[in-house]
């Protein structure tokens, strides 16, 4: 039980797969109007890709193409620049800027330009935040129009659709306190204003409903591109790196909330004055994270593992004497770090099966556990060139990427089948929080320093905490 969670040290986290570079290809592998997909070629330059992206009258791309592509463009081109290229070359190659259209060919290629667009924005709302790429997609839609009226009317709604979406993006998730200060004192606030959350939610399936809730409520504002945006600026041909600047707040602010998570367990359990509530609220949090096992909530799961294996909590020996710990090592050996977490995605792939054959919403619930799933992308990323040698885009190393980022979208879309409880959600969010410092304190204080380095620690948190000698 000693020492701070090995779940959580950055060199446990994860092994690099072993992902080499594909071999390059002799041939070029462009031959036009081929799907980059099903024993596509591994490669092909950023023009053939995009070339590749626009629909014609006999051609419309693979969906596996249209989202792979959009999701690691960004690597090489800005969206609001893609988008220009796109609506440049189908206005080029169906010549759409002559005085006379040729209404039949039009019409069978303006079908399929709707439904690209249709696609991208729903997928990608937030490439389309800024005016002028609004601009482009009235440009277009307005030289077809006269070609047949309903064009006119899909792209009024799809317009909207798209406001609609970006509107509720902009609204956040429910701000988290304390998330980046958290309390470092150990005097108590009043009983008026405390609660404990045994006091609030006593019931521990509720609890990891309500904790599921959260989860959802924070993942389904992160869009895929989000994945990709940390490796921007890193492609060496880009003569103009494309800049981006809060385009990770949500991947950013769910990191937060797991970690608000690991302190919140790890604070609730230190604030019992009495070891027998202590190993009361320690037994509690074991059954919530049995619970959120069972719904498929891996990373509440592994917040709560992380908390109660943090140094304060592990370090009383009194209090864990009273715990029934039988279900918390089954737990504890269900993510454990050896193997690259091979129990946990063992556990994880079960639960995507479950999902996919799922009769009810309930049994829809995946939520990976979210810091693994950031190292395997960034692994990806890391272990695979973006270009090849002869300047092609790597484009099967993109295909892996889509997949991943592809199955986490899925999960995140799924409708939450359990009630908001706001009293309960609430307290999740605002209750105050120790830091590691206020743990410390706080664990010492129910259970005196065992040796010199502990007693040491204890006296100097008390006067720089307390003002104590």
């Amino acid at each position: 039980m000693a020492g701070m969670p090995r779940t959580l040290t950055a060199s446990d986290m994860v092994t690099p797969g072993s992902l080499s570079p594909p071999p390059i290809d002799s041939t070029e592998g462009e031959q036009a109007g081929q799907p980059l997909l099903d024993g596509a070629p591994s490669s092909a330059s950023l023009e053939t890709l995009i070339q590749h992206l626009v629909p014609t009258a006999d051609y419309y791309p693979e969906k596996a193409y249209i989202f792979t592509f959009l999701l690691s463009s960004r690597l090489f081109i800005e969206p609001r620049e893609l988008l220009a290229r796109v609506c440049h070359l189908c206005i080029e190659q169906q010549q759409l800027d002559k005085p006379v259209l040729d209404k039949a060919r039009v019409r069978k290629f303006g079908a399929k330009l709707l439904q690209l667009l249709a696609e991208w924005t729903e997928t990608f709302p937030r490439d389309f935040e800024e005016e002028s790429t609004i601009g482009h997609l009235t440009d277009v839609v307005g030289r077809i129009s006269p070609c047949d009226e309903t064009y006119g009317n899909r792209m009024h709604q799809l317009l909207q659709t798209l406001h609609q979406k970006l509107a509720s993006l902009g609204q956040g998730p429910e701000g988290l306190v304390g998330a980046d200060k958290p309390i470092s004192y150990r005097t108590k606030p009043p009983a008026s204003i405390h609660r404990e959350l045994l006091g609030v939610c006593s019931d521990p399936y509720t609890l990891a409903q309500q904790l599921t809730h959260v989860e959802l409520e924070r993942l389904r504002h992160i869009g895929p591109e989000e994945f990709v945006q940390a490796f921007v600026n890193k492609d060496p041909l880009a003569g103009t790196k494309p800049r981006f600047n809060d385009k990770t707040n949500n991947v950013e602010a769910y990191v937060k909330w797991f970690n608000r998570l690991c302190y919140l367990v790890a604070t609730e359990i230190c604030m019992p004055a009495k070891k027998k509530q202590r190993a009361q609220v320690i037994e509690f949090f074991i059954d919530v994270a049995r619970e959120c096992f069972n719904i498929g909530n891996f990373n509440s799961l592994m917040a709560i593992i992380s908390g109660m294996n943090m140094s304060p909590v592990s370090r009383l020996k009194k209090t864990w004497a009273k715990v029934k710990t039988a279900k918390f090592f089954i737990l504890e050996h269900q993510m454990d770090p050896t193997g690259n977490f091979c129990n946990y995605r063992t556990a994880l792939r079960g639960a995507a099966h479950r999902s996919l054959t799922a009769h009810s919403s309930r049994e829809k619930i995946v939520i990976p556990f979210f810091s693994l799933l950031i190292k395997d992308i960034y692994f990806l990323n890391e272990g695979c060139a973006n270009r090849l040698p002869n300047g092609h885009v790597n484009f099967e190393k993109f295909l892996e990427l889509a997949k991943q980022v592809g199955e986490f979208i899925t999960w995140k879309q799924v409708e939450c089948p359990f009630e908001q409880d706001p009293s309960i959600t609430h307290y999740l969010y605002t209750a105050p929080i120790f830091s590691e410092d206020g743990l410390y304190l706080a664990s010492y204080e129910s259970e005196s320093p065992e040796n010199q380095t502990e007693k040491e620690r204890w006296k100097s948190l008390r006067s720089s905490i307390l003002g104590k000698t």
